[in-house]
C-alpha cells in the first residue's frame, strides 16, 4: 500500500484594510515559524487569484497531524495577528486523501477543482477517464508540473501544478474543447463544481513578471511594483519625463482624475531586457512599445515609443491584434540576426531585391495603421510615399531584442515630411521569414523640449 498523503485546502479573502504585500510577508513568516514546525508537515503553498481570493494548501502525513496543527493555530498567540488579517466568514477548509505525494517543487501556479460525481456514475469509470485526462490531455502541455487527485467522503479534488500562469492560461481553452475532457467533465455533478486558479505568493518574480506587474499597477493602484525600480538609478529615455524615480512619480501625480490604464498585450524577455507591446489610456488611447533594462533584479533604464490609437488598417487589422504565443525560443539568436540583416540590407541600404529573402511572399500580416497585408500592401505604401514626396528612411538601428519567434528593433530615421523619428518595429517569424509586423513610428522632439538629457535611444 502506497503512503497516504493528506492535503488541506483553505480558501478565504483578507479584510478590506489589509495590504496585499504585508499579508504575503506575514504569510511567509507563518509558514517558516509556525506551520513548517508542526508534526507531520510536508509542504505548504499560498496563492491568490486575479480577484483577490486566497488559498493555502498544506500537505500532511495524516489527518491527525492536520487537525492537531489547525487546533494549535486557532489558539496560538504568535499567529493571532495573521488570523486577524483574514475575513472570517469567507474562510472555508477541507481535507482530501491524495493519490500520490506532492512533487511539484518547481511550480508557481495551481488550479484546484473540487466536485462530486454525478448521479449513477461509477467510481471505477470515473477513475479510468480521469487517468486518461491526466496522461493524454494535461501532462503533454507546456509548463505542466504535476497533477494530483484526491477524495473526501465522495467529494473529489483535482490539483494541477504549472510552472507559470501564462502556460496554465494557454492550456485552459484546449482542455475545455478536448473530447476526452468533455467526457471527464460530464461525469461530475455540475452544480457541485468549484474551480480556483492561483498564483503562488512569495515566489521570486521573473523580470518579465515585474514589468507586467508594474504596468498593471496603473489599473490597480498597487504601489508594490514601484519597488522594482532602482530608486538610485533609473535612466529615462522618454523625453517628456524627467530622469530618475522622481520623474516617474511626477507623471503619476499628474494623472487625470480617471488615472492611467495599461493593457499588456505582449511581453518578452531577452537577457537583462524586457519589452512589451501595450495598449494605454495615457492622456488618451495610445499604442506603445516599452523597453526596460534590469540590473540585479531592478529596473535601471527605460525606453518607449507611443502613438495615438488609429482605426483598423486597409486589411482590417488593429495595432494590437494578431499572434501572441511565444514559440521557438531556441531560434531567438537566429531570428534576431535575420531581422538585423533585414533592417540593414533592405531598409538602410535599399537592397530591395532581397525583400522576399526576409519577408514571406505569400503570408505577411500587417498591423501598421496605413498599410495593407502582403508585399503588395508594402509596395503600395512605398509608391504612395514616393508620389507624395514623403519619406520613410531608416538611418540607424540602435537595438535588436527578441524572444523566440518575436523580434523588436529600435531604429532612428526620417518619416513623412522629413520628420526626425523613432521607429519601433515588432516582427513575428516563421521558418526564418517575417510573417507579421507591428510598429510605432513617432517624432523625436527637439532637444529644447527634452525633460532629460539621455536621448531617445
Amino acid at each position: 500500500m502506497k503512503n497516504i498523503t493528506i492535503v488541506e485546502v483553505t480558501t478565504f479573502r483578507t479584510k478590506l484594510d489589509v495590504n496585499s504585500m504585508a499579508f504575503a510577508q506575514r504569510d511567509a513568516q507563518v509558514e517558516s515559524d509556525f506551520t513548517s514546525k508542526q508534526p507531520g508537515f510536508i509542504t505548504r503553498q499560498s496563492g491568490v487569484d486575479d480577484k483577490g481570493n486566497y488559498v493555502v494548501v498544506v500537505y500532511w502525513k495524516s489527518v491527525t497531524d492536520a487537525e492537531a496543527s489547525m487546533n494549535k493555530f486557532m489558539g496560538d498567540a504568535s499567529v493571532a495577528d495573521y488570523a486577524q488579517m483574514i475575513d472570517g466568514p469567507t474562510m472555508k477548509m477541507s481535507r482530501y486523501t491524495m493519490d500520490e505525494p506532492f512533487d511539484g517543487k518547481d511550480s508557481r501556479f495551481i488550479e484546484i477543482m473540487t466536485f462530486e460525481l454525478g448521479e449513477g456514475v461509477e467510481v471505477s469509470a470515473f477513475n479510468a477517464i480521469n487517468s486518461k485526462v491526466a496522461k493524454e490531455v494535461t501532462a503533454p502541455k507546456k509548463g505542466f508540473v504535476q497533477r494530483l487527485t484526491g477524495t473526501n467522503e465522495g467529494k473529489q479534488i483535482v490539483a494541477v501544478y504549472w510552472d507559470s500562469k501564462e502556460n496554465s492560461d494557454a492550456a485552459l481553452e484546449p482542455f475545455m474543447n478536448n473530447p476526452i475532457s468533455k467526457q471527464f467533465m460530464a461525469q461530475m455533478d455540475q452544480s457541485s463544481i468549484d474551480m480556483g486558479r492561483y498564483k503562488f505568493l512569495n515566489m521570486e518574480l521573473t523580470n518579465k513578471e515585474k514589468v507586467v506587474a508594474l504596468l498593471n499597477s496603473f489599473n490597480t493602484g498597487d504601489q508594490t511594483p514601484i519597488s522594482y525600480i532602482n530608486p538610485d538609478k533609473y535612466i529615462q529615455h522618454n523625453l517628456g519625463v524627467a530622469d530618475g524615480l522622481a520623474g516617474f512619480g511626477a507623471v503619476m501625480q499628474n494623472a487625470p482624475p480617471q488615472g492611467f490604464k495599461a493593457n499588456v498585450v505582449r511581453a518578452f524577455e531577452d537577457g537583462d531586457y524586457v519589452f512589451t507591446h501595450t495598449e494605454y489610456d495615457f492622456f488618451g488611447p495610445k499604442a506603445a512599445f516599452d523597453v526596460f533594462r534590469f540590473e540585479d533584479g531592478l529596473i535601471v533604464e527605460h525606453w518607449d515609443n507611443m502613438l495615438e490609437i488609429q482605426p483598423p488598417n486597409p486589411s482590417g487589422h488593429t495595432q494590437f491584434d494578431g499572434a501572441t504565443d511565444i514559440t521557438n525560443k531556441d531560434k531567438t539568436a537566429a531570428n534576431k540576426k535575420t531581422i538585423r540583416d533585414f533592417i540593414e540590407k533592405v531598409l538602410l541600404n535599399h537592397e530591395n531585391d532581397k525583400l522576399t529573402t526576409y519577408i514571406n511572399p505569400t503570408k505577411y500580416i500587417q498591423h501598421n495603421p496605413a498599410v495593407a497585408d502582403g508585399l503588395d500592401g508594402f509596395g503600395a505604401a512605398m509608391k504612395y510615399f514616393a508620389e507624395n514626396s514623403l519619406v520613410m528612411e531608416y538611418d540607424t538601428i540602435h537595438k535588436v531584442l527578441g524572444e523566440g519567434n518575436f523580434v523588436l528593433t529600435m531604429s532612428e530615421g526620417k518619416f513623412g515630411k522629413n520628420v526626425h523619428s523613432a521607429f519601433y518595429d515588432l516582427f513575428r517569424l516563421e521558418n526564418g521569414q517575417i510573417v507579421e509586423h507591428w510598429d510605432v513610428i513617432a517624432p523625436i522632439p527637439p532637444k529644447s523640449e527634452w525633460k532629460n538629457d539621455n536621448g531617445k535611444f
